[in-house]
């Protein structure tokens, strides 16, 4: 871990790192397909999570990114995949179902317990506190009005992939916003819980890395994170347990 006293900026991921990204999924799930409480909701959502980020990585491969059809055809895609690995079938129909009953309920969200806080904190402490997201501009915007972060953390520290044209785990999108805000990679620290964009693209950029492995989901790859933390209150004692200064 980066010493704390050179410590200048934390960064956060938004999705299931700054709110519980499993709500939505769990509400459509027993909405539409009437599956049961004793569904394992959270082992679900980890293979959802997976599926879309490696469905959006080969559309990307596949210069299809920004292509409205290739991106509809992922979206849905990652519903059959997933329910498939608990012996549940589904058409593409249902699949497509599911995905809207899904988008009208993204900000339908609150913050994890202790984030506010967390954040109020780092401010206090005279930190500079922003968000990396991966996601189209006017999607991940709406979800931070719902959350009231701009209360919290000026919209100039929040950087939204699809506004700035490098999606994570590309190095470029930390890099650029290292260099907005003027850090240094050895005193900046990026909190997220996907390993595949948060841990491997902050460690690619040389970050200092916490992983907010709170689903207990299992390593993808060698790289190794400075801290493994499973709630808010591990992550205030990461970086609240001494002062920090800008």
């Amino acid at each position: 871990m980066a010493g704390m006293n050179t410590l200048s900026g934390v960064f956060f991921d938004l999705d299931d790192t700054l709110y519980d990204h499993l709500t939505p999924l769990r509400n459509t799930l027993q909405s539409q397909l009437n599956l049961p409480d004793t569904f394992n909701y959270e082992a679900a959502y980890q293979r959802f999570r997976y599926y879309s980020d490696h469905l959006a990585a080969i559309q990307k491969d596949a210069f299809a990114a920004h292509n409205v059809e290739g991106q509809h055809r992922m979206r849905t895609e990652r519903y059959i995949r997933m329910l498939k690995e608990f012996d549940i079938s589904i058409t593409m129909q249902v699949a497509e179902r599911l995905q809207q009953d899904y988008l009208s309920r993204q900000y339908d969200i609150a913050l994890f317990e202790g984030a506010k806080e967390t954040i109020q904190q780092l401010n206090e402490k005279g930190c500079l506190v922003g968000i990396i997201t991966n996601g189209a501009e006017a999607h991940q915007q709406n979800k931070i009005q719902a959350l009231a972060l701009e209360e919290l953390i000026p919209t100039e520290l929040i950087f939204i992939t699809g506004r700035v044209g490098w999606d994570k785990p590309d190095p470029r999108i930390f890099h650029h916003v290292l260099s907005e805000t003027k850090i240094l990679a050895e005193n900046a620290i990026y909190i997220g819980d996907s390993w595949r964009n948060d841990v491997i693209g902050a460690l690619e950029a040389g970050m200092t890395m916490i992983w907010f492995n709170h689903r207990h989901a299992d390593r993808e790859s060698s790289h190794l994170p400075h801290a493994v933390v499973r709630s808010y209150a591990d992550i205030q004692s990461e970086l609240l347990a001494e002062p920090i200064y800008r």
